[in-house]
């Protein structure tokens, strides 16, 4: 019995083992179909992968245009070079060609070529001369591919807003960074075939998959006002030894900048060039320090105190709030007193008695620490928040700076009355101008910007770019007294020298004494509207410490009245005609 048992006990195994091996050989089979059958596409395709190269093409970035379809960035044909390791017939003969053709030192080229990877790149933004010139020697393993360089044909012009990229063509700046998603385009890619050494497949041949070009961008900056304004502000520069000059030219009625100019700017073409005489002895994070400064936008991104310019937002609160008029009468001593400090007029002897349209005209302090204390912290600070100057401007260049303000709780006395004047608080130039805007438009307060459009390759339209616009910061009727007396300061007050003959222009002068006081630096300003009835264009020109004479209305007026006169014509606005009271 004992062998019997045995007996059946073994067939038993056998029948489990037997079917157990035709299971698993059903499995691999119904396995090899489906992988063959049903994924033989996957498959297929993985394989091509692993004998299959891949270099890219970068895409050509889009253009940036101005209003009038001039070209402010463009883009240069150049190449990029590289090697494959494994496809390299002479390496000697390699790295003497590309030491010869590329400048560069046969140490550095002979370690790239010696570097065992799948492709090495070995120099980018070569010209195409010499892309094509390498070619020329079919070095086996020597892949010269075309490629894109980023080429700005007016070189320092507008530099801080245009902005540039860097080797990969990205935006590192300016308009650049800020329309990235737009200019950038999608780049392609060059697929060749190898056997399993890496070595090219001549027959094969090269599969490509071409790029998508970025889309063109079209700015509101106007090419002729931001040439001529840059001339003045290097002109005014140089004849006042100033350690910087900004203009900012605005459409008020929509915030259309037709210009932004912060001198001394860069070459685009070469940003990272540094300023002559800088020592060579620099630290890398020294360099990039001074990099940093000089292509910093000071009309964004840096703050400084107004001074009298201020005074047209501390008018427009009060002429709104109702506490004056332009009748209304005061008395200038030469100074006020508030609490127990004494704070003089510019005029040391005082303008004596004035309605509220001459103490603008005349710029006296005294006057609007008067408006300010009669608004009260409450009232006056509200107003600040309700012309928006506690927020940013939202203008669609990167890095703007906010309002450097006083908590309204330590907000006594003298911090208001230094405030409605222009002192001791901080904006931004393009923040003034937009307040600035606001309040001679009508009451409406507008977002600066330079993005207006963009379009594809062919040139028909992809987007037209829409900004909020807050409406009613101010009325119609304080709006309108406010540039008839902004007119008679440029006319009659302290801004004659912005007037022009003929042309109705507004303004307001400032001259404001940077920190610590008593420096001996000073900040010259001037703003200025036209025509001063209904405003269309409007500039803010700052001088940062000239040397010499440094009031507004002596040195920043006279850059505006030039620019004035060159571009009212040039964009339409007709000299006024004061006999029948038509423009």
């Amino acid at each position: 019995m004992p062998a019997v048992h045995n007996k059946f006990f073994h067939r038993k195994k056998i029948l489990i083992l037997f079917f157990g091996c035709v299971g698993v050989m059903v499995f691999l089979f119904g396995r090899l179909v489906y992988l063959t059958v049903w994924e033989a596409g996957y498959y297929a395709q993985q394989a091509d992968r692993l004998h299959e190269r891949e270099r890219s093409i970068k895409a050509a970035r889009g253009r940036i245009l101005d209003r009038n379809g001039a070209v402010l960035a463009d883009n240069r044909t150049v190449c990029t070079v590289s090697v494959i390791h494994n496809q390299i017939e002479d390496a000697g003969q390699v790295v003497q060609v590309l030491c010869k053709e590329l400048g560069l030192s046969e140490e550095t080229v002979k370690a790239r070529v010696e570097k065992y990877s799948s492709i090495e790149r070995i120099k980018s933004n070569v010209d195409k001369e010499t892309g094509d010139r390498i070619r020329e020697y079919d070095l086996p393993g020597v892949k010269v591919d075309e490629d894109y360089k980023r080429y700005y044909p007016y070189g320092q012009l507008a530099s801080k807003v245009l902005g540039f990229t860097g080797s990969d063509n990205q935006g590192i700046i300016g308009l650049e960074v800020v329309y990235e998603e737009s200019l950038h385009g999608e780049a392609g890619t060059i697929l060749t075939v190898t056997d399993a050494k890496g070595i090219e497949v001549e027959e094969e041949g090269e599969r490509r998959i071409e790029p998508v070009n970025g889309n063109d961008l079209v700015v509101s900056m106007d090419l002729n006002i931001q040439s001529y304004a840059t001339q003045l502000a290097q002109q005014a520069l140089e004849t006042k030894q100033a350690d910087g000059v900004s203009i900012l030219v605005m459409d008020p009625r929509n915030g259309e900048m037709l210009a932004m100019v912060d001198v001394p700017e860069f070459d685009l073409n070469h940003p990272y060039d540094l300023p002559q005489g800088t020592p060579e002895t620099l630290s890398e994070k020294e360099r990039q320090e001074l990099l940093n400064g000089v292509w910093r936008n000071g009309s964004i991104n840096d703050t400084y105190e107004p001074g009298s310019t201020f005074k047209i937002i501390t008018a427009a609160a009060a002429l709104e709030e109702g506490v004056v008029t332009p009748a209304r009468a005061f008395h200038c001593p030469g100074y006020i007193l508030v609490d127990d400090r004494k704070i003089r007029c510019h005029k040391v002897g005082g303008h004596g008695s004035q309605d509220f349209v001459h103490a603008t005209m005349n710029s006296c302090n005294p006057v609007f620490i008067t408006l300010g204390l009669e608004l009260g912290v409450d009232r006056y600070y509200s107003y600040f928040e309700q012309f928006g100057l506690k927020k940013k401007t939202g203008i669609d260049l990167p890095g703007e700076a906010g309002t450097i303000m006083h908590q309204k709780e330590n907000m006594g006395n003298v911090e208001l009355a230094t405030v409605s004047f222009g002192q001791s608080f901080q904006i931004t130039p393009i923040q003034l101008l937009t307040t600035a805007a606001s309040m001679v438009n009508g009451g409406n307060r507008v977002t600066p910007h330079f993005g207006v459009r963009t379009l594809k390759a062919d040139g028909s339209l992809l987007e037209e770019f829409e900004y909020p616009v807050e409406e009613g910061v101010v009325s119609e009727q304080t709006s309108a007294l406010l540039r008839e007396i902004l007119e008679k300061v440029v006319s009659e007050g302290s801004g004659k020298n912005g007037g022009i003959e003929g042309f109705r222009i507004g303004g307001k002068t400032a001259t404001s004494q940077t920190l610590p006081r008593g420096s001996g630096r000073y900040i010259a300003s001037f703003i200025g509207f036209a025509p001063a009835d209904d405003p269309q264009v409007m500039a803010l020109a700052i001088v940062n410490n000239p040397q010499g004479t440094y009031y507004g209305g002596q040195v920043a007026a006279p850059i505006v009245r030039q620019l004035f006169e060159n571009i009212l014509p040039y964009l339409g606005i007709m000299e006024y005609n004061q006999n029948d009271g038509q423009s």
